[in-house]
């Protein structure tokens, strides 16, 4: 025993002394274990991370299937529908609307909202941190004004304060009970909400609006989701069969699944796009690792003829090699883990929030344990794959040439062979990253449609209790505008329902619409008011704009985008006429008085979608109270210098105009843009991070064979060169064999890319408006990357072989 750990401690410290090897092996595979960790740190905290409710297995939504086979909104009247179903122990409902405007705690403040109703805390097993639930009066029509704070609010407002409960707080202008605080897993679990008030749905509620609730149940015992996904259905049928309501209605459209899958149903294809990724990046560098300890191994074959020779055994012969097999997996394994907690903290502020539940980014034992695993294993495996190859090597031939006989044949073969893995592993990375560039660059170029620059917006949600109809928020704006326009270095205010562009899910309004020749369809509906067009510079391209004249009790106008008009009215929308769709009303039937260009609602990456304007002062007031759940009045300000220096001027504005009225979210229009981008952009850096990775070593991996391949052919370029061969012959023979290397690993690579195109397109993040996948200009980016990278790889090895001196290979013989 003592023999071997000298054996390995003599290995450890040549090693040492001597660090330019333990230094690339070990950096090569930190590389891998520090981005398949990091990977696979992130999904444990995201996909695997349980939710923050006991026994959350149990926890299911339940509501109408979407087309990719997620369970998604249900209204109030098919949740009281549901009754609950057979299997479940209890059934509750969360609703999420636009933000209210509280007073009382410090100064007015527009917060995030949650309603819920009284059986939902139940369901969820979690209970208030202090005081209680809503009872079933204050969760009733009319009942008495109660609310529940979140925990954060309750932190940042009240400091923690135990006392709270009983207090009052002004929720849209009416005093409402504080009865309890509820705890951080519930934010956790369903996102920002700063209160929580009931639902309070009537008996029968004749609701059949999908925006914004979700029906979450928790499953009895013994009962499978798919039990309760069957009777939920048959519920729903029966209920569309009261209504008369046949045909594609009776059909099966209702289920359910577990809440942690219909919660990470966004994070979950890109962060298995990410693991293939980091997988790929792994196998790489192990790849790699195990062509370094096959040269190494076969650098040591006359040592190793030497000892064997004066008759050392063979497991004394193996130990060297497998003791800097070791210190490589221990060294690689460490500096991986370092680099991987490194990554995660500069991601941790690039991360969406609900991707983490709420939570934070860290590294657990397991992670370090699969690291370690996979370090040592892998070091030692590829020793052994160096040692197993170099077997062949004859003991007499290797004395007899004293060392000089360099790579042989067979060994040659695997070690290029790895290298065509290598490179072919690394274009299909390549060719992943270029569609992500490749679609943010076409992003990049595309019009909005609209003039972003220069422009600050906020939000401004009217406190119901001072402005309950529409005639006192059209007087607010009206008023608001005028004031805003005062603002120093503002030129221009006005107000709407919609801006041009929205980042977040809140900033559209789909609305029916129907056509006189009878054709139904959706569109975003955006009130606006006077000046709006001009201040985004949106362009009209027939008609006119909104007029003084176009006012409630006059004759309903409309606007029209360019590709509603081509696609509805084949081009010819100026003075026909569009039905536009009232919650439980007759629809409004508006003249189109104007066809202005088509902007895009979701930001560059996605497709523009049909819009129709209507003058916020004819907005009908059911729709305006719809509106007004879910969404904020927008402002934008467009004026000369920078926008955010009229940050103050605006909120004084508003304090003058309305003393009691919060305001949101005051940022500038290029802000806006920037954000609807930045989910593909962090995906974009991801995988290109990835992909460099995968160059970085595909290249290391070809600069070590190349570089031994000369040194074990020194004494045959020698030769060549003292009889005569030109030094740019020898540099090109060993150009050409490295280049080789490269155009097979790139002909697999772009097969392979290609072949796993369609099921990489039909990710949900990658359906991009004009994606064009993996198309000549990627493959050729790829080719032409890899190209160059393998030329620089060989270049310095080839130059290395142009001047082998002639005279040191002939004293050799």
């Amino acid at each position: 025993m003592n023999v071997w750990l000298a054996e390995i401690a003599r290995a450890w410290r040549a090693s040492v002394r001597r660090p330019g090897f333990l230094l690339l092996a070990s950096g090569v595979l930190a590389l891998g274990i520090g981005a398949s960790m990091a990977v696979l740190t992130l999904i444990q905290n995201t996909v695997l991370r349980p939710l923050p409710v006991p026994h959350a297995e149990r926890v299911v939504v339940l509501g109408p299937r979407w087309d990719n086979g997620h369970v998604g909104g249900i209204s109030p009247h098919e949740y009281q529908y549901l009754g609950p179903p057979e299997g479940l122990r209890s059934l509750g409902l969360a609703h999420f609307g636009a933000a209210v405007n509280i007073a009382g705690a410090g100064d007015p403040a527009q917060v995030p909202v949650i309603r819920i109703d009284r059986h939902l805390l139940p369901t969820l097993a979690l209970r208030p941190v202090l005081g209680r639930n809503f009872s079933a009066q204050e969760d009733g029509p009319g009942g008495p004004r109660a609310v529940l704070l979140g925990y954060h609010l309750w932190q940042r407002v009240y400091g923690g304060d135990a006392g709270v409960v009983g207090r009052r707080l002004d929720i849209e202008g009416r005093p409402h009970t504080i009865i309890g605080v509820l705890p951080a897993a519930f934010n956790k679990l369903l996102g920002p909400g700063d209160v929580i008030l009931p639902i309070a749905l009537p008996v029968a509620s004749r609701d059949y609006n999908h925006n914004g609730a979700i029906a979450i149940g928790r499953l009895a015992d013994d009962v499978e989701v798919a039990t309760v996904a069957a009777q939920a259905d048959a519920h729903e049928r029966a209920m569309f069969r009261d209504m008369g309501m046949g045909g594609n209605w009776a059909r099966p459209r209702f289920g359910a699944e577990p809440l942690a899958d219909a919660f990470q149903q966004q994070t979950q294809p890109m962060l298995m796009v990410f693991l293939a990724s980091a997988l790929i990046v792994l196998l790489i560098a192990l790849v790699n690792l195990a062509n370094l300890m096959l040269l190494r191994a076969l650098s040591r074959n006359h040592d190793q003829a030497v000892r064997g020779a004066l008759g050392a055994p063979l497991l004394r012969l193996m130990l060297p090699a497998l003791g800097e097999g070791l210190l490589v997996g221990a060294c690689g394994t460490l500096l991986g883990m370092a680099l991987a907690a490194a990554a995660l903290a500069i991601l941790q502020g690039f991360i969406p929030a609900y991707w983490l539940w709420g939570g934070s980014i860290h590294i657990g034992a397991g992670a370090w344990l699969l690291a370690g695993g996979i370090g040592l294993l892998g070091a030692l495996l590829a020793a052994l794959l160096g040692l197993w190859r170099s077997r062949g090597a004859s003991t007499l031939e290797e004395l007899r040439q004293g060392g000089r006989n360099g790579i042989g044949s067979h060994s040659g073969r695997l070690s290029r062979a790895l290298v065509v893995a290598q490179v072919a592993l690394a274009a299909v990375l390549l060719g992943t990253a270029g569609v992500f560039m490749h679609a943010l660059y076409d992003a990049s170029r595309v019009q909005l449609g609209y003039d972003q620059h220069n422009v600050l917006t906020f939000e401004l949600a009217p406190v119901r209790g001072d402005y309950p109809d529409m005639a006192s928020v059209l007087d607010l704006s009206h008023r608001l505008e005028q004031r805003l326009r005062a603002v120093p270095g503002v030129t221009g205010a006005a107000v709407t329902t919609n801006l041009p562009t929205s980042d977040d899910n809140y900033g559209s309004f789909n609305n029916g619409m129907r056509t006189p020749a009878g054709d139904e369809f959706q569109a975003q509906l955006h009130g606006i008011g006077q000046g709006f067009l001009k201040l985004f510079a949106v362009p009209l391209r027939e008609g006119r704009d909104f007029a003084n004249g176009d006012v409630r009790g006059g004759e309903p106008v409309a606007i029209v985008s360019q590709d509603l008009a081509e696609r509805y009215y084949r081009g010819h929308a100026l003075g026909q006429v569009i039905d536009v769709e009232i919650p439980n009303g007759t629809p409004v039937r508006a003249r189109i008085v104007g066809v202005v260009g088509a902007t895009y609602q979701r930001g560059p990456l996605q497709p523009h979608q049909p819009v129709v304007y209507l003058p916020l002062a004819q907005m009908p007031a059911a729709t305006m109270a719809v509106f007004r759940q879910f969404e904020s009045l927008r402002f934008a300000l467009r004026g000369r210098g920078n926008p955010a220096d009229w940050s103050a001027g605006v909120r004084a504005a508003v304090a003058e105009v309305a003393p009691r009225q919060p305001i949101a979210r005051l940022r500038t229009m290029h802000s806006i843009v920037l954000a609807t981008t930045a989910e593909a952009r962090l995906n974009l850096m991801l995988i290109g991070v990835f992909a460099s990775l995968a160059l970085l070593l595909a290249v290391a991996g070809l600069y070590a064979v190349m570089a031994v391949a000369v040194a074990a052919r020194e004494r045959e370029l020698g030769v060549r060169l003292a009889l005569g061969a030109p030094p740019a012959r020898l540099a090109r023979l060993v150009l050409r064999g490295g280049l080789l290397q490269i155009g097979l690993g790139l002909a697999i690579g772009i097969a392979a890319t290609l072949g796993l195109s369609h099921a990489f397109m039909a990710l949900p993040l990658m359906m991009l408006n004009g994606t064009r996948g993996f198309d000549a200009s990627v493959v050729g980016g790829v080719c032409v990357a890899l190209a160059l990278a393998g030329l620089l790889a060989c270049l310095l090895p080839a130059l290395r072989a142009a001047r082998v001196p002639p005279m040191r290979a002939l004293r050799g013989e």
